[in-house]
């Protein structure tokens, strides 16, 4: 199965760095940011009620609700006009909060594995996320680099794994999708025809409910060795 690989995809968030405290700083900042330039907002809203909001818009707006970058800007717009701000606030309010989603430190195990697997395969990254591959310093590894925003939809839907493939220039079957996510991107890659594995970093049990997958590792390291790079 693994002979057939040309290229491996690799998912972000929590696969490639652990997101939940990059997320919570970033959110912090954002929220103290709030609070010298604009007060109302950031003394009548909490992080949590902001979170809320975007989810309702994603309800409102499902066309728009795989665009985690749209729902964030939109909704801060809206904090504030009914704050009696000027929305375009939203814009340097948004570019708070991503210069520090993308201030993080991948795992240790990230940089020489990518190094070793870019001697034989080509690389890329499939993300339902907004991270800045740029602003981390990882844009040199990756020959495609796509996220849902770009596509139109997130993973599991099949278009993705679908645009995938095609920016690879490669069948399905001969891309690799790597991920910590079992429905999103194990499941996702195996339904649209391409070899899937599972990085599970955690040592979290698998569903159930789901076919075992294909390959299980628990870092770049191990992934790299097993393709024999």
């Amino acid at each position: 199965m693994l002979s057939n690989v040309r290229a491996i995809a690799f998912d972000l968030d929590n696969t490639l760095w652990d997101v939940e405290p990059v997320l919570a700083r970033a959110e912090a900042r954002l929220h103290a940011w709030l609070q010298e330039h604009c007060p109302r907002i950031a003394l009548r809203l909490s992080s949590a009620d902001m979170r809320l909001a975007r989810e309702e818009l994603a309800r409102r707006e499902p066309h728009h609700a795989h665009d985690l970058s749209y729902l964030r800007l939109t909704a801060l717009a809206a904090h504030a006009r009914e704050h009696g701000y000027d929305e375009h606030l939203a814009h340097q309010a948004f570019e708070v909060f991503l210069a520090a989603r993308n201030q993080l430190q991948p795992f240790q195990d990230v940089a020489p594995a990518l190094a070793r697997l870019r001697q034989r395969y080509r690389l890329a990254t499939l993300s339902n996320g907004n991270a800045d591959l740029a602003r981390i310093g990882l844009d040199e590894a990756f020959t495609v680099s796509l996220n849902a925003r770009q596509i139109g939809a997130a993973k599991p839907h099949r278009l993705c794994f679908e645009r995938l493939a095609c920016e690879l220039g490669l069948a399905p079957q001969e891309v690799l999708h790597v991920g910590d996510d079992p429905l999103l991107d194990v499941e996702g890659a195996r339904a649209a025809g391409l070899i899937s594995a599972w990085m599970n970093r955690r040592a979290r049990a698998w569903p159930q409910e789901l076919a075992v997958p294909e390959v299980v590792v628990v870092d770049c390291t191990q992934l790299a060795a097993l393709l024999g790079v």
